[in-house]
């Protein structure tokens, strides 16, 4: 047996809310991306300072920072710090390739 979705009634509330959701998931990509290019810079400066990709501390530092903001905005500070750890590991390995590229003279 094929499971359909449930028909909306024909005055449902849900197709503008599916529509402010998607369109604030196109705003968190943008910024996902914004951030993404922030890491390619961090990554030439850590380059040029001889800079490792992660560094703990910071990495603590930022994911108190999600806990806190999560908290004073009214978001479970649980996700938030999951959500931020997992980007995280993604950018520090986004760092990584480009410390680890061989360096051309």
């Amino acid at each position: 047996m094929k499971k359909t979705d449930p028909e909306l009634p024909p005055d449902s509330a849900m197709p503008a809310l599916r529509a402010r959701i998607d369109a604030l998931d196109a705003r968190l990509v943008l910024l996902l991306a914004e951030r993404s290019a922030l890491i390619d810079e961090a990554a030439r400066i850590k380059t040029r300072e001889h800079l490792p990709a992660r560094i703990d501390s910071r990495v603590e530092e930022v994911a108190g920072n999600a806990r806190r903001l999560a908290v004073e905005h009214g978001l479970d500070p649980e996700l938030a710090e999951r959500l931020w750890r997992v980007m995280m590991e993604h950018f520090i390995a986004q760092e990584d390739r480009v410390l680890s590229a061989p360096k051309s003279d």
